[in-house]
This record gives C-alpha cells, structure tokens and sequence, in this order.
C-alpha cells in the first residue's frame, strides 16, 4: 500500500541512501563502469542505462535484464499505452517484433530507447484513427439498447484486433457502451454525441502534448516494474509534482496513486484530508478528472505526472473525480465524487481513542477501549522540537487515559493503516510485550537483521484485540504479525491483511551518473527500489500472504482487489529462521471458544445477512466477464443499486442509534480527569460516511454498514475474551488452593 516504511539499518533513511549509493557505485564500476563512462553523451541513452543497471543490481534476484524480462518489459510497456488491448492491431505487434528481439541488448549496451518512440509515435497514430471513427460513427449513428446483447469486459488478456476492420468494430462497441452509460446517467440524448467526441478528441490531444521525457518516463517504469510492482522510474518532471518522501502524495485531496494496467488507481488515502472524508477507497480507478464547472478529462493511460496536475488545484477549489470502484468491471458505470481542494488537518492523522460502555447479559456493563491508529507517524529529522510528534507517545498517552477510566480490554483498529515508520511500528509493539525481536529484515545481501524491542517495561498487559483488514499494509502488518507469533493478542477482520513485506527507498540518478562519467542535458530523476524484504519473528515473511486473522468476519474489502498478489510481479513469500522470543500463549487456549461465539452471533443476526448478501453480489460483478447493452435491463439494475444504497444507509442510522454509549477520547482531552460528556452519535473510527445523495453502484453506505456491523462484532468478541481471561485468573489460584 504505502512506500514511506523506513528502513532502520543502523538509523535514518539518509544514512541508508548514501550505503546503498556507495555499494551500487562499487558494483558498477567493478560489473561496468567502464563500459558506462564509453557511452554516448544522449541523455535518455544515458538515464535508461543507469536504470538498467541499478535495477540488475540492487534487487533481490540480482536478475540481469535477459530476454525473458526484455519480454516483460516490451509487454509492459505496450499494455502502459494499451492496457484494454483496443489501439494497437495485430500487425503493429508484428511491425514491432524487430524491437522486442533486441531489446535485452540495445537496453543494456547503449540505452537505446528507439523501440519506446516508434511504439509510441505508432499509438498517437492509432489513437487519431480512433478518435475520428468516433467522430464519424457518433454524427450518424442510431444506437439501439433494446436487444439482449452485451459487452466484454475482459480485455486486459484479450487478444488485440487483427486489423483496421476489427478495430473499428471492437470501437463502435466500445462506443455503444459509453453512449448507454451516458444515458443512464440521464444525459440529455442530443448532447451525448457531442460530449463522446470531445472525450476522444481531448484523449488524443492530451497524449499527443506528452514531452520525449515523460515518454522516457513511462517507458522506464514499464522496466522497473518488471523486477517488482514497487519500483518505479520518476522522471524529473513527476519529481517536481510531487512532495516525495518515499511516498506519493496528490496535492491537495490526500491520496497516493500507482499505474495498474494503464488506470490511475488509489493506493492510500491520508487521514484528515478531503480524500478520507469522501466515498473513495484504496484499489478504486480515477478514469476522468473535471475542474469545476468543465467536461471531464479522460485519464485511462495518461502518465502519472500529468493526472497531479489535473487533480491538484488552489485550496478551497473543487474538482470532480469518475471512478471505477474496486473489483468493478471496467465497463460499469463510473460514480462521481466532487472534492474540496484543502490542507491536509494534522490533527485527524492523529491516534485517537474511544471508550466504550458495552451491556452484557444479565443487564452488567463493561468498558472497553477502542485506539484508531490511522498511520505510523513519526518525528521527522529537522523537525522543530515544538512540533515532534510520534505514533508511539501519542497511543501511550492514551492507554495511560484508558487504564485510568478503568477499562476491561483494549482494541487496536488498524483497518484502514496503510503503514509509516518502521521504527514506530517496533516501539508501539513494544508497548504491550517485554522487550524482544518485533521484526526480522533481509537486504538483497543476504544479510538479516534482528530489530527488538529493548524496553522490558509493559505499559498495558491486559486483553487485547487488533482489528485489520485487507487495507492494513506494511507497518501494520509488523505489528499485527508480532503481537500475534508472542500470542500477545486476538486478530480479527478479513482472511489477510494486503501483505506487502517489503521495503522501499529513493535514489535521485544524478549522483549515479557523475560517478559513472554520464552527461545529462536535465535532471535525470530517481529511481525508487525494493532494498529490504520484512519477517516476522516466527521467520514468515509477511509479503502476499499479510497477517491472517485469527476470527474472520463478513467483508466487503476482503473480496476486493487491494491486495499485494493483485499487482503484476510481485516478489514471492519466503521465510528467515525463527527469532527467539517468548510465546506469551495468551490466545490459543481461547481461540477455539472465542471463534464459536462469533460465528452463533453472525449467523443469527440479520445485519450480516445483508453484508453476505452484498459481498456475494460484489463477487458476481468481480468475475462477470460483460455488461448488458440492453437499457431496460441496465435501468433495473441501477434502481436496484439504489434502493440497496438506501436501505443500507437505514440500516445504518437504525444501527448508530442503538450503539453503546462512547466516549471521544483525543490527545488534547486525554490528561482531563474523568470523562468528556458522551458522543451524540459514534459513526465507526476509522469509517467513511456515505455523501448525501451518492447513491451508486452500490457504494459507501454498502461499504460503511458492513463496517459498522464488523465494529460492533468486535467489540461483542473483545468482550468474550475479556471474560475468558478474568475466568482464567479467577481459576487459577482456586487450582492452587487445591493442590
């Protein structure tokens, strides 16, 4: 999910950069610095082959860029311009198998990037065709929906057409497609022409403006994500467009994106911004962006660094996204959201708190606590001391408000926790276990090293319960994986959390290519690459599988594509040797009984017939290969849609007002005595509302119910575990007694 995990050997990225700097450098003189200094003074030539070299030795397979990746790398570029296989014909691929047979080498030998222009000029080629088909077909046509037919979606392993004329059919249906959506969308009839050609026509037109470096750009990143999906070529341009800091961040609506087959997907949504507050969710697919009061601008293909600057804008401005969910066909309606352009308020990725007054049989109550960890903020180098904050002080002032309200068990909710400091991950892990190992890293040396806890001090040592979901990455997925090999606490949420186990950082080229003798005319940009791989103390990497949880419940998110394995290439799961650490064993004795109660608790509640209804519907639309063109049929199902969209944001209302009585506890209120007066309504930490009037494909008030019901599961199975441990004590000292 997020790239911004920091690595820790021996203590700041910095110190990390200029290690990695040296040993590559060392590596490419001993391997080709000669060879490097011989080439010509271009400078694309010579950004491609310090790419290339970096890429063959600092990742983990130490591959070197062989024909079998060069075929990789030519596909992968072809599906970057072309990712539903529509533009180019079977006999550009034939055209073009001159290149991909010698690509291993020029790539390697003199940085040659004659292929990724010629691609390239024949795609605009293709794309004006396209674009004046459409033109042509749109002031004639008389497109009829009232026939049973329909429309593939799977093109992304669909063979490309074998001529003009197979094109242009696959075009005009691609075009009935597109109209009927428009329809749907109770367009006016005589403006959809009008409005479809000027999608093409700008589609083309923004392709066509592309400089020779954000070409480069795409072609390289094409080649980097051929050794992982976390790697990327960033030219200087999407350097100056974006704020890095081992991450990547959209000016103003908070959230980092990536290219997955030629869509702008949302990868992380940042707490406390516009984004977070909206309906959108990480693995969603920005396929048209719209200043206020102008058509939409087609994105599908278009080069990360010119969809920032559609999207970021002055604060206070609006600017409307068209976005495919995640999991939905590509041919389905796209839903709109319309943001606020606005700062980022600090205080909302702030770790907060909530107490909770739960009723139990019998008519007893129990507090319990609930911790909402949106990221893993730390104190940043440079930082004045004033402003120093860090994820670890912050909860720890909060456990310390919760014990002192007296509450009976503790959860963590780490469901929409994309990750951040590796650091802090450690020492907030350390907060509820003795000292020892929290997580084992691997650098493509080989070399593994033992990163602990060294504090023996336990700051809270009672119940505790950690809440993921597929949404939970890296970081995350450290803590998660600790506290559940020491046996420390129960896992609960989806099968797995998103399982990326690895490890990124930033190298700017131009030191690479002054040690190396190459010229360059600019700033030849960065490379960022995968350097460490994380294990958890058991020895099992958490990349793919993530952290699976101990009590599964219904969700939405676990059917979702958001997850490690979904990206094309991503490095295989493996194992180190076990750590030593003490397995506190203080959940399998437990585990047994606690799953029984949740699922007799599931299976009797009607809410979570809704949420398996749902996710069974959200499934159907994942593996359905085409969409009906038929009006009437598609009209049914959108009132369908709808009227699950209300009936969930009832169900929601009905089920907030029946919630226990909850108590905000935030940083500024936590060294107050007693407690601050009870929430008026407790929405899900952590949880989205719907927008008012957002009422499509079956979006944020489907998402948000099954949420809501899941926390309250939660909390019902906190509770149960609560019980379970205060009998064990109680019984533990009557077996004395009668020994």
């Amino acid at each position: 999910m997020t790239a911004n995990t920091q690595h820790k050997r021996p203590g700041s990225v910095a110190f990390l950069r200029t290690l990695t700097l040296a040993a590559l450098i060392t590596a490419l003189d001993c391997a080709g610095g000669a060879a490097l200094k011989a080439a010509p003074a271009s400078t694309d030539a010579n950004i491609t082959r310090i790419t290339t070299h970096i890429l063959e030795r600092s990742q983990f397979g130490h591959h070197p860029l062989d024909q079998v990746l060069a075929e990789k790398f030519f596909d992968g570029y072809l599906d970057a311009l072309d990712g539903t296989h529509t533009v180019f014909i079977t006999s550009d691929l034939d055209e073009f198998a001159a290149h991909r047979a010698s690509l291993a080498k020029v790539t390697r030998a003199s940085g040659d990037t004659s292929a990724a222009r010629a691609i390239f000029r024949r795609y605009l080629e293709r794309l004006e065709q396209r674009s004046n088909f459409a033109a042509a077909t749109l002031k004639t046509a008389n497109f009829d929906f009232a026939a049973q037919e329909s429309y593939s979606l799977d093109r992304e392993h669909a063979t490309r057409p074998k001529d003009m004329s197979a094109a242009q059919a696959l075009w005009r249906e691609q075009l009935r497609a597109e109209y009927l959506q428009e329809k749907l969308a109770d367009t006016n009839p005589a403006d959809i022409p009008n409005k479809l050609t000027r999608r093409y026509a700008q589609q083309l037109q923004t392709m066509k403006i592309l400089s020779d470096d954000e070409v480069l750009e795409v072609y390289l990143n094409s080649l980097a994500h051929v050794y992982d999906p976390h790697s990327d070529y960033m030219g200087h341009e999407q350097l100056a467009s974006f704020s890095i800091s081992m991450n990547l961040s959209l000016t103003g609506i908070g959230a980092s994106l990536q290219n997955v087959d030629g869509f702008c997907t949302i990868r992380e949504i940042v707490p406390g911004s516009p984004a977070r507050s909206s309906s959108l969710r990480p693995g969603d697919r920005i396929v048209a962006v719209a200043q206020a009061g102008k058509e939409p601008v087609d994105v599908v293909n278009m080069p990360l660094s010119r969809i920032v600057g559609l999207i970021r804008g002055p604060k206070g401005s609006r600017v409307t996204l068209s976005i495919l969910p995640a999991g939905a066909p590509e041919a389905s309606p796209p839903k709109t959201v319309t943001l606020v352009r606005d700062k980022i308020q600090l205080e909302e990725q702030e770790a907060k708190a909530r107490i909770v007054e739960l009723t139990r049989s019998g008519g007893a109550s129990l507090r319990l606590g609930i911790i909402d960890l949106p990221e893993f903020y730390a104190e940043m180098e440079g930082q004045p001391a004033a402003g120093k904050r860090s994820v670890t002080a912050d909860v720890a002032r909060l456990v310390t408000k919760l014990k002192a309200e007296n509450v009976q068990g503790i959860a963590l909710d780490l469901r929409r926790n994309g990750g951040g400091s590796l650091k802090e991950a450690i020492s907030l892990t350390g907060l509820f276990i003795k000292k020892g190992p929290v997580v084992q890293t691997r650098g493509a040396d080989g070399e593994i090293d033992v990163e602990s806890d060294p504090d023996p001090s336990v700051l809270y040592d009672g119940p505790l319960l950690v809440l993921t979901s597929r949404f939970s990455a890296s970081a995350s997925e450290i803590l998660a994986g600790a506290l559940q090999d020491y046996g420390r606490a129960v896992i609960a949420g989806d099968s797995q959390t998103f399982g990326k186990g690895t490890v990124q950082t930033i190298l700017p080229l131009a030191p690479f290519m002054d040690k190396t003798g190459l010229s360059y005319a600019y700033d030849p940009g960065a490379l960022k690459i995968t350097i460490s791989k994380f294990y958890r103390p058991s020895g099992a990497s958490t990349q793919l599988r993530g952290v699976a949880a101990d009590i599964l419940l219904p969700s939405m998110s676990d059917f979702s594509d958001v997850s490690e394995a979904s990206l094309k290439d991503p490095l295989p799961w493996d194992a180190v040797p076990t750590a030593s650490y003490e397995n506190l064993n203080r959940v399998k004795p437990y585990l047994k009984r606690l799953r029984e109660q949740s699922a007799r608790r599931i299976a009797a509640a009607k809410d979570f017939t809704d949420v398996r209804d749902d996710i069974a519907r959200a499934k159907r639309n994942m593996t359905s290969k085409s969409i009906s063109l038929n009006e009437a049929e598609r009209r049914t199902e959108l009132e369908g849609a709808k009227a699950r969209q209300r009936a969930r944001k009832q169900s929601l209302a009905a089920l907030q007002a029946t919630q226990a009585k909850a108590y905000e506890i935030t940083l500024r209120n936590a060294a107050t005595p007693g407690l601050p007066p009870p929430a008026s309504s407790q929405p899900d930490a952590g949880v989205e509302q719907p927008a008012a009037g957002d009422e499509s494909n079956d979006g944020p008030s489907v998402q948000a119910f099954a949420e809501s019901i899941a926390l309250n599961e939660d909390l019902q199975i906190l509770a149960d575990y609560t019980d379970l441990l205060r009998g064990a004590k109680r019984a533990a000292p009557a077996a004395g007694r009668a020994r």
